[in-house]
């Protein structure tokens, strides 16, 4: 079988040719970037499909560079020799594990600091590294690339927290647009004098006055920022929620109200460990909810998203060829997937075309989800058979992949896991098919269980598996059998085709085409 990047294949399908394999995104595989930010130090490196990348490597160092920087106008001292022994660090490590230079980028602290430009010329001495130092608008620019590097052709608001500042940017229809800067970071506000009523003032007439020049942003409001994913955390804690996956997480402006007082209400020490967040970013998340709860209030968005992509996934953005910006993140991870660990690759195109009569009137949202589901049908075979439909759910629920919502990331996990198991009761997932619609678990029952079946005809990219004919209001199923496939049709196929008749409550017919 030939796999996805094959050169002379010409029908793609609805979703076009792959591009990880294109040398423009073969150049972006191993790209490392340090984010030297005001509350933290962190360095990325990029892996994999470029649409999608995965994390090859992370590593963050809490260093405070911005503490008591409103007082002194100067880089904390402890922060600045920790910043710095960071990046030599991380230098060390990019010269080992990047195929490129590392990109590096400053923001608030140290283009606010006296001695920001003296930390840059010092970086630069002790390990060659040029720091990238950004305004507020650019830094609220690419933290928007960010959001558009999971969400292509989005629309709404990007508010990115940082220690030392917070910016505001539009996205329409993936496209930047109006940014704006402000010093609402948290390590600013706990410098601010008058205690918490005068730091709620200020909050309240920055935001007002940044809400007169960005003018009415009803759209979904994007969070990007440490802070803010610490308090979805304690949302998600508040709300006993099932999947702990931050990214493409939703809230609406009442549980944002609920948690902030959820967060003033209870033993903050006590509260931090159940929710998993550390010392240093509790004690900003605190002051942090006092502002997103008037960010909320000043612009009344539809509803509102966690985004785990900023800043420097920004930076990856900002190197991307526009045809590979326009793809579709999921798909194009799923091909890079299937390629780098089906043991057909290719295959899983046979499968959606085999699957797709099932599904003819869903929407093209669930259609993308199908294709994935497809795509990543194989990708699990090296588990232990045992446990390889668990494998499955856990990998398509938890996996780094951006254009899913949660819902989706379940509908995902389902399908896989009854492409290897007729059943799902009883396995540790069961608290989260709450996330789907009862329509939406038996779809993929359904999706799993013809990619089971279909999965028992491995046959050459030039030959023909047959075809699956599904009246729904008859409620009957007919699986037309090509000449080469009639002798794959064994008794274990048998036993899958009348497990997905019997999920469908249909009655069956099995015919072979002749000649």
């Amino acid at each position: 079988m030939d796999g996805t990047t094959d050169a002379t294949q010409s029908d793609w399908g609805p979703f076009g040719r792959p591009l990880f394999e294109d040398p423009r995104a073969k150049a972006l595989s191993r790209v490392g970037v340090v984010d030297v930010g005001s509350n933290s130090v962190r360095m990325v490196v990029f892996d994999g499909a470029a649409r999608s990348p995965a994390y090859f490597y992370n590593e963050k160092i809490m260093c405070a560079l911005g503490a008591g920087l409103s007082e002194t106008r100067r880089l904390n001292p402890d922060g600045r020799a920790r910043a710095l022994a960071a990046i030599k660090r991380f230098k060390l490590l990019a010269d080992n594990i990047c195929d490129g230079p590392l990109t590096a980028v400053a923001t608030a602290a140290i283009r606010e600091a006296e001695d920001g430009p003296a930390f840059r010329d010092e970086v630069e001495r002790e390990t060659g590294i040029q720091l990238w130092v950004v305004d507020g608008e650019e830094e609220a620019r690419l933290s928007a690339q960010g959001v558009l590097l999971g969400w292509p052709g989005s629309y709404g608001l990007v508010c990115d927290i940082g220690g030392s500042s917070m910016e505001l940017a539009e996205i329409n229809g993936g496209e930047v647009g109006k940014r704006l800067t402000s010093s609402l970071g948290p390590l600013k506000l706990k410098d601010l004098k008058g205690g918490k009523r005068a730091r709620r003032a200020h909050i309240r007439d920055t935001l007002t006055t940044m809400y007169d020049q960005m003018g009415e942003q009803k759209n979904r409001l994007f969070l990007v920022g440490g802070s803010w994913r610490a308090i979805a955390k304690i949302d998600m804690e508040r709300r006993g929620y099932p999947l702990n996956v931050l990214h493409e997480y939703r809230m609406s402006a009442k549980s944002v109200r609920a948690t902030a007082d959820y967060i003033s209400e209870c033993d903050q020490e006590e509260l931090r460990q159940r929710a998993g967040v550390s010392t240093a970013r509790m004690d900003l998340a605190v002051i942090a909810i006092d502002v997103l709860r008037q960010v909320v209030k000043t612009f009344k968005p539809r509803d509102i998203a966690v985004s785990s992509y900023g800043i420097r996934e920004g930076l990856l953005y900002e190197q991307m060829p526009q045809a590979l910006r326009d793809r579709d993140p999921l798909i194009e991870a799923c091909r890079f997937a299937e390629a780098k660990d089906a043991r057909l690759p290719g295959y899983g195109r046979m499968v959606f075309n085999f699957v797709q009569p099932l599904f003819r009137s869903v929407p093209k949202d669930q259609s993308r989800i199908i294709k994935a589901a497809c795509l990543l049908h194989d990708v699990s075979w090296r588990a232990h058979p045992d446990y390889r439909a668990e494998d499955c759910f856990d990998n398509a629920t938890r996996a780094n992949l951006g254009g899913l919502k949660h819902a989706e990331r379940v509908f995902l996990g389902l399908a896989l896991m009854h492409r290897y198991s007729n059943r799902r009761e009883g396995t540790r997932f069961e608290a989260l098919t709450k996330l789907v619609t009862a329509k939406d678990e038996h779809q993929a029952e359904v999706l799993g269980k013809a990619m089971r079946l279909a999965a028992m005809f491995w046959l050459r990219k030039d030959e023909t598996l047959g075809e699956l004919v599904w009246k729904p209001k008859k409620r009957h199923l007919t699986l037309k059998l090509s000449k080469a496939a009639e002798p794959m049709f064994g008794e274990v196929a048998q036993a899958r085709f009348n497990s997905l008749a019997e999920t469908l409550d249909a009655e069956t017919k099995v015919r072979v085409a002749r000649g």
